[in-house]
């Protein structure tokens, strides 16, 4: 029988039809190298493009834009878009949906009999929102990794571990619209043998890492060669909170993986480290993204930390417009070591994750830095317990390994003077055990850092 070849989605849903015998590094090469002043002349033209088709079909924004006094045909610049649109947050969609019993909260730009498909947000920091998609139409959320994964190597033929996901969207159609492979394995929480086997049985050049997983396969080295297992990939991508530095060692250093960290685009899409490693490359053809001061208007500096608002470019069935994320971070347009000349992006937190203790600021970071500098607890979980951004007291749950630890009642004595020495606050903590505290979080992708319980 003759070797089937890989199929293409067509270029009404992926702009771009896989090239196998360039060598390029590049997808796109035109799209992903493009001159600024022509991404920033194709970013214009969507967006006026957009408005009018926001006004006309969508409730949402057609209130939010006239209790602003915003007339539409006002906009016809991408200054006049930043001037004249209004931002708004996830709990003025989560607002509208209660007022008016649409589940869609008004954004929908078509009949909800049009769509494919609804996926979610991973509801790590809220209630999961709906990710309404349209397949044949227009791109759904995560066809905009596909250049990504193109820079991780992956290429027709390639075989790739497919996470048992709930949110974020179907990606069989996807990898097939890339000539990929794709094996399906149940890769969350409490798989980490099962994944070790699929890796032995079937050599994938790709899978998606999870906090969750990397913790498995660190318990799983006195019966596996983990590295062995690894050592088929071409790389393995990383979302939700960071690794902190021991277990991100852990994978590079020890295991010879080279992982490319990804976060969202503000729910517009994802946005994913080159092989430079140097800040994650928003694709500017498909968002716009801007750097506010956080909860204010004003756009920051070039490089200075400010609250992401994203704009969908190429989304048609619901898109966000000027939406706030919540995500703190500084914005550079100065081209890449990789070639690629869209904006990069470097994530600095989350806005309200800075707690104030009895009149001291406490921040993730130096918290985190406490906490992984003991062996028990060098995997870095933990959460900040609050109801409030305001305090008396830090109350700190924190997972320890039990075959590192040997008296927990003297780990909460140590932990506490280093908690005190590098924050400044002497905490209250919770010992709980790394699976006790990974089965309390609320997503199976994202570990939230601060909890209200």
């Amino acid at each position: 029988m003759a070797d089937r070849q890989p199929t293409v989605l067509e270029p009404s849903v992926l702009e771009y039809r896989v090239d196998t015998g360039d060598g390029s590094r590049y997808l796109e090469p035109a799209v992903e190298t493009m001159p600024r002043d022509e991404l920033e002349a194709l970013q214009q033209k969507r967006i006026l493009e957009l408005v009018p088709e926001a006004y006309a079909q969508s409730g949402f924004y057609r209130d939010l834009w006239s209790a602003a006094g915003v007339d539409p045909g006002a906009v016809r610049t991408l200054a006049d878009f930043r001037r004249l649109i209004p931002t708004f947050t996830k709990k003025e969609v989560q607002a509208y949906r209660e007022r008016t019993g649409d589940p869609f909260a008004g954004m929908l730009f078509v009949p909800p009999a049009g769509l494919t498909s609804i996926m979610s947000t991973s509801g790590t920091t809220g209630d999961p929102e709906p990710i309404p998609e349209i397949w044949d139409a227009y791109p759904p959320l995560q066809l905009c990794s596909a250049r990504d994964l193109w820079e991780i190597g992956l290429r027709p033929g390639d075989k790739v571990l497919v996470s048992a996901g709930s949110f974020r969207g179907f990606y069989d159609t996807f990898y097939h619209g890339m000539g990929l492979v794709p094996i399906f394995v149940d890769t969350w929480i409490g798989k980490g043998r099962e994944i070790v086997e699929a890796l032995l049985r079937f050599r994938p050049a790709y899978l998606q890492l999870m906090m969750p997983t990397v913790l498995e396969l660190e318990r799983l080295e006195g019966t596996y060669d983990v590295r062995d297992a690894l050592s088929s990939l071409k790389g393995a991508s990383f979302a939700g909170q960071p690794l902190g530095r021991a277990l991100a060692e852990k994978v590079r250093d020890d295991w010879g993986v080279e992982m490319f960290t990804y976060s969202s685009a503000g729910d517009t899409g994802t946005c994913w480290e080159c092989r430079e490693h140097d800040g994650y490359h928003l694709w500017e053809d498909l968002v716009l993204a801007e750097s506010l001061e956080p909860g204010g208007e004003g756009a920051v500096a070039a490089g200075a930390v400010g609250e992401l608002v994203a704009t969908d470019l190429d989304n048609r069935a619901a898109p966000l417009i000027r939406y706030r994320s919540g995500d703190l971070v500084r914005l550079g347009t100065q081209p890449c070591g990789c070639g690629r000349t869209h904006a990069r992006m470097w994530v600095v937190g989350r806005r309200g994750d800075e707690t104030t203790v009895a009149g001291t600021p406490v921040v993730l970071s130096e918290v985190w830095a406490a906490v992984e500098s003991l062996p028990e607890t060098k995997d870095g979980m933990f959460q900040i317990i609050r109801e409030s951004a305001t305090v008396d007291r830090l109350r700190l749950r924190v997972g320890y390994e039990p075959a590192r630890t040997a008296d927990v009642a003297e780990l909460g004595v140590r932990l506490r003077h280093t908690v005190l020495a590098r924050v400044g606050v002497e905490p209250d903590l919770d010992l709980v055990t790394v699976d006790d505290l990974l089965s309390r979080s609320s997503s199976v992708a994202k570990f939230p850092r601060v909890v209200k319980s």
